[in-house]
């Protein structure tokens, strides 16, 4: 794929920063510049594993767009769609996709999933997943079983509120369509092992795997062609700085050459539109739809263009960065914050296998977030935990305070 430039402040900041293990020094010098607006807020900002903290680029790009369309009016599609074709291409990058394609932009991870309930050619499927899903996967999901368009099948959790990937394959033992499962789970931050294996497993017995890579895309590195995942769902809105509305649905490029876009082959594209078509701006109407090939064969409408160039600017960082890099310095700090929770009294859960934040136990989780943002840390609650997520933008005196901050509120 045709590499990206980047833009000259970024490219400094990079040069400057060089390419050996990230350190708070040199990310003071080089990186935090890059986000003065949103360091200036008096808070030490511990949610970045939900809505990500934007650079100050993030404003410029959108303003760009925003001027071609007042200066050039339906001149503006251009640049609007070149920068939906960086989007795709970035993306692609990120998950270690060998074609741009093969990402579908969405404008939420749900999106995606329900493009491929849709598209596969049975009145009544059968669904394995877990209880540990997001929000909108299981809402999906439940609306989906009510109707009697999916039989669901759930895993549940064990009692250390885990799960594993023996369970989920024992589950698709009989006739399954589809398998839906986390990389890293959004509410323990558990980082499923063996998902290789079971993707490989469960495919052995026709089973198609989609991995919501939501809390893995920016944490660490996605590599979807080798993990084999047929889809995967994911976006911007938290490590990768991007905001709401940044999505996609990334589709295993062999799956592109299996007659997907043609309307034949494994699936039949029932989310479409005239993107979609094989000649967009022809208007030509033929009785049968003639679908484009690839993954553009599962684009839909006409798209929102904003939502790209708010992404423009996290993902080029993310790619500039090194997911490698931010995994190893991400654990570091995590383990710098843990150990000023143990100073404080109090023992975080910290998972062997984990995403980018770790958690504390709590009875009243949303009134301990409460209590800790009145003392200037913000963090936030999920099932009995509060979470708390440290990025390239926290200092190591914030992680030693937001420690002892812990510590108070749970003291009185």
């Amino acid at each position: 794929m045709e590499q990206t430039t980047l833009d000259p402040a970024f490219e400094a900041a990079l040069t400057g920063l060089g390419d050996g293990p990230l350190d708070e020094a040199r990310l003071r010098r080089h990186i935090f510049p890059l986000f003065s607006r949103v360091l200036e807020r008096d808070e030490i900002y511990l949610a970045n594993h939900s809505l990500g903290r934007p650079a100050d680029r993030m404003a410029e790009d959108v303003q760009h767009a925003l001027d071609a369309w007042y200066r050039d009016m339906d001149g503006a599609w251009e640049l609007w769609m070149e920068e939906i074709g960086r989007f795709r291409a970035q993306v692609a990058r990120l998950l270690g996709l060998s074609r741009a394609d093969a990402v579908v932009p969405k404008t939420n991870a749900g999106q995606g999933l329900r493009a491929v309930l849709n598209a596969i050619p049975k009145d009544r499927l059968r669904v394995v997943t877990t209880r540990g899903e997001f929000d909108s996967v299981d809402f999906i999901l439940k609306a989906y079983a009510q109707r009697g368009r999916a039989e669901v099948v759930w895993a549940e959790p064990d009692e250390a509120g885990m799960f594993h990937a023996e369970q989920l394959l024992d589950l698709c033992a009989r006739r399954t369509d589809l398998l839906v499962v986390s990389q890293v789970y959004y509410a323990t931050g558990q980082h499923l092992t063996g998902l290789r294996e079971l993707i490989r497993s469960a495919q052995e017995r026709g089973v198609l795997v989609m991995v919501d890579v939501y809390h893995a895309a920016g944490v660490l590195p996605v590599e979807m062609e080798t993990l084999g995942a047929d889809f995967t769902i994911g976006g911007c809105y938290k490590y990768l700085r991007g905001g709401p509305g940044a999505c996609w649905l990334a589709i295993h490029p062999r799956h592109l050459e299996d007659g997907t876009g043609e309307g034949g082959g494994r699936f039949g594209v029932l989310d479409t539109g005239w993107f979609a078509k094989r000649d967009v701006f022809s208007f030509a109407r033929a009785e049968t739809p003639e679908y484009a090939p690839g993954g553009d064969g599962w684009l839909e409408s006409t798209p929102p263009i904003l939502t790209a160039f708010q992404a423009k600017a996290g993902l080029e960082l993310t790619l500039g960065l090194g997911v490698e890099r931010l995994r190893a310095y991400n654990l570091h700090q995590q383990e710098i914050l843990a150990e000023s929770l143990r100073s404080n009294g109090v023992e975080p859960v910290l998972l062997d296998e984990r995403g980018a934040f770790l958690l504390v136990r709590s009875a009243d989780a949303p009134g301990m977030c409460e209590r800790l943002a009145a003392r200037g840390v913000k963090a936030d609650a999920r099932m009995g935990f509060v979470r708390l997520c440290p990025d390239v933008l926290n200092t190591e005196a914030e992680l030693a305070r937001a420690g002892e901050v812990v510590g108070e509120v749970l003291r009185h």
